[in-house]
């Protein structure tokens, strides 16, 4: 009898280490284990609830030169092999020229699962009708984020208060579903980040200071790594204002020749916490591939 219970305590204790053993083992393996982020993710654009993936395919290379000259059937190849990577966030401008390529580009595509942004230069007389005109280019019924392009004064909300008040009516329509700002200066960059109309920032960012915001209001201002830290500040502060951020220039504007400067650069900003999304303006599969090991590795790094 003794041997009995002795034997039946026994099995009970191995039996409950071994369900411990099984339940650790899925926890480790299942579907709440920790994961390494990746450049393909979805990812949560700040306070708008949107998604896209962490790497966007940007249009705009040289003002867009770039991918125009690749052709409606070699852009339209590297829209779907960027897809089928996993990339679902693609960028595009009026000044680029490219919101038709783009059309033509996501036709067979799923639209829910895109996030297509494009910006709105200047203060047009209607504004609602400009945006009415991009969604016919785009061959779309609403435009994920639609951004006034290249802010450079402090000023520029109260310069282009007549676009800011119509993007607001187009997000209450649901005609785009968030609106926001690209800046190429610090003055306009520090505007953007305490405003609370801004949802999304596209800010250009990385390590070497090439392209980035500086004291000038002027949109391509010479700059260096002395003016990164001040950029990084008002940064954060959007991310603490829980405003969308996206970085832009990881490449320097395509400076970047040197593939340990591209590696540079994306591990800084993919490590640094600030961004949500990036863009990088690709012109071949090749370019992709390397973007998306690079992030990957730079992920990984810190997982």
């Amino acid at each position: 009898m003794n041997r009995d219970k002795i034997t039946r305590r026994d099995f009970l204790k191995s039996t409950a280490a071994l369900a411990g053993t099984v339940m650790l083992s899925s926890c480790s393996i299942g579907p709440f284990a920790k994961r390494t982020p990746t450049a393909v993710d979805q990812v949560t654009l700040g306070k708008t609830g949107l998604k896209l993936s962490r790497l966007g395919i940007g249009t705009g290379s040289n003002s867009g030169s770039v991918q125009r000259a690749l052709g409606a059937d070699g852009f339209n190849r590297l829209i779907h092999y960027a897809y089928d990577q996993g990339i679902t966030y693609i960028d595009t401008a009026e000044s680029y020229r490219t919101h038709t390529m783009v059309r033509e580009a996501i036709k067979g595509l799923p639209r829910e699962k895109l996030f297509i942004q494009s910006k709105m230069p200047g203060v047009p007389e209607k504004p609602l009708d400009v945006l009415d005109r991009y969604r016919k280019e785009l061959g779309v019924d609403y435009i994920d984020s639609l951004l006034t392009h290249c802010g450079v004064t402090a000023n520029w909300d109260d310069e282009r208060k007549r676009v800011l008040d119509a993007l607001e009516e187009a997000r209450d329509k649901k005609i785009i579903l968030a609106h926001g700002v690209s800046c190429h200066s610090l003055p306009a960059l520090t505007t953007a980040a305490q405003s609370d109309w801004v949802d999304v920032n596209l800010v250009r960012i990385n390590p070497q200071g090439a392209h980035i915001d500086t004291p000038a209001e002027t949109w391509n201002a010479t700059s260096d790594k002395s003016h990164l830290p001040p950029v990084l500040k008002q940064i954060k502060v959007m991310r603490e204002n829980n405003h969308g951020v996206i970085g832009m220039k990881l490449i320097g504007n395509g400076d970047f020749a040197d593939p340990e400067a591209r590696e540079k650069s994306i591990r800084f900003t993919m490590q640094s916490g600030l961004t949500d999304a990036v863009v990088i303006g690709f012109k071949s599969p090749a370019e992709i591939d390397e973007a998306i090991k690079r992030i990957n590795s730079a992920l990984a790094e810190i997982a």
